[in-house]
């Protein structure tokens, strides 16, 4: 007995290992006919569209190689989980005209369980697009594409990828959950415009880590009703900083709750760990329970910044206060240096000031004891540990301060 049962167990295991062969959707197999110097938006999409109708677990691979790539979208649901692995490089169009969805180049749609992963790299080839963004100037401006557009996805992982060199945001993420983004290099030069590393919106429970950010904006930006939002093991610079917002511009905004940002460094940025919220906010919110600990500054300008007067391209309305009350913050265990004096600015609304703010062990110098370190606060008043004299805001109410510009 003991003998038939292992007989017809290992029948079984032979039976269903060309099952698991057939689970890999190979783009440049015969069935597909990609290769390398084409473009490969048929075979990508067909390999999708097959994999995805699988009812066993499936794998689409993109090979070794350089790709073009005009444009693709990946709807699900899909049978089973599904991963993408991409190890060449897919390059977009240079002519960001040549996308029929103009502010996507690959989108990610209504799937659960996705990966995405393969060590590969997707080439926003932006350069030019980069010349042409007037969004400094003009409130109109057309949008522009983003590399990697997730939507509505729950229970993924994208990991061990590289965006180069996006038109716009390298990777938008709205309305997932439950999703992590590791071991990704995202890499733009420090003069490319809007191309924010990873920015997030009506999102809960995303995880970031163990990455590498670099890009002419925000590293990681935190838009409004994000929750759970965990940034751990972040390499940032050049860049803007690890931000929440820009928050309080539209109408009806949601609550920002539960943001940690830890272990990270910050090198040669314009901001270190920032809130930004607009003056002219025409709704209430909260951003509360944001908490940032153990972050390294190296030659950052403005390492611990709230501003509650951000006005990029002063294209807002200038009558404070903002509508966005920030409660319950905290920067503990920050160490390093900053570019400039001036290395605790929180400024906060007239209308609703900041509660529970906390500065705990801050250690910073003034790019390499050029002299002493200052700070600036407005509507606040910050529980202080640790930390010198000259960075403990002991003057909690100033006059009123000029709207900030970056």
């Amino acid at each position: 007995m003991k003998l038939s049962f292992l007989a017809m167990f290992l029948c079984l295991l032979l039976a269903s290992t060309p099952k698991a062969h057939a689970s890999v959707f190979d783009v440049t197999s015969a069935t597909y006919g990609a290769k390398p110097g084409s473009d490969v938006s048929t075979a990508l999409a067909k390999a999708w569209s097959d994999a995805c109708a699988s009812p066993s677990a499936s794998k689409v691979v993109i090979p070794s190689g350089t790709y073009n790539l005009k444009e693709a979208t990946f709807r699900g649901p899909c049978k089973a989980p599904i991963e993408m692995q991409v190890q060449g490089i897919l390059q977009a169009p240079a002519d960001a005209s040549q996308l029929t969805r103009p502010d996507t180049w690959v989108g990610f749609q209504y799937i659960d369980m996705l990966t995405l992963s393969g060590g590969g790299t997707f080439d926003g080839q932006g350069a030019l697009s980069w010349n042409q963004n007037d969004c400094h100037k003009n409130k109109n401006c057309k949008p522009l594409p983003v590399n990697l557009r997730f939507e509505f996805l729950t229970n993924s992982k994208v990991q061990d990828i590289t965006s180069l060199n996006s038109k716009f945001f390298h990777m938008h993420v709205f309305r997932c959950n439950h999703t992590t983004f590791q071991q990704l290099t995202i890499t733009a030069p420090d003069e490319s415009r809007n191309t924010d590393g990873i920015h997030i919106g009506a999102s809960t429970a995303i995880n970031i880590t163990h990455s590498k950010i670099g890009t002419g904006d925000d590293c990681i930006s935190i838009g409004d009703d994000s929750h759970e939002i965990t940034v751990t093991d972040v390499t940032c610079g050049p860049g803007h900083g690890i931000s929440i917002g820009s928050l309080g511009k539209y109408k009806e905004e949601k609550d920002v709750t539960g943001i940690i940002v830890k272990n990270c460094t910050l090198a040669n940025t314009e901001n270190g760990v920032r809130i930004k919220t607009f003056p002219d906010s025409p709704s209430p919110s909260t951003a509360s329970g944001i908490h940032y600990e153990d972050i390294i500054m190296v030659n950052v300008s403005n390492p611990i910044l709230i501003d509650q007067l951000y006005c990029p391209y002063t294209q807002c309305e200038q009558k404070p206060p903002s509508k966005v009350k920030i409660n319950n913050v905290s920067f503990k265990n920050i160490k390093g240096s900053s570019f400039t004096p001036l290395a605790v600015k929180l400024v906060c609304t007239t209308g609703i000031p900041c509660e529970n703010v906390e500065l705990t062990d801050i250690d910073l110098t003034y790019g390499g004891d050029k002299g002493p370190l200052t700070s600036m606060c407005s509507n606040v008043k910050p529980t202080i540990t640790g930390v010198t004299k000259a960075l403990g805001c002991a003057t909690s109410s100033l006059a009123p301060l000029p709207l900030s510009k970056k």
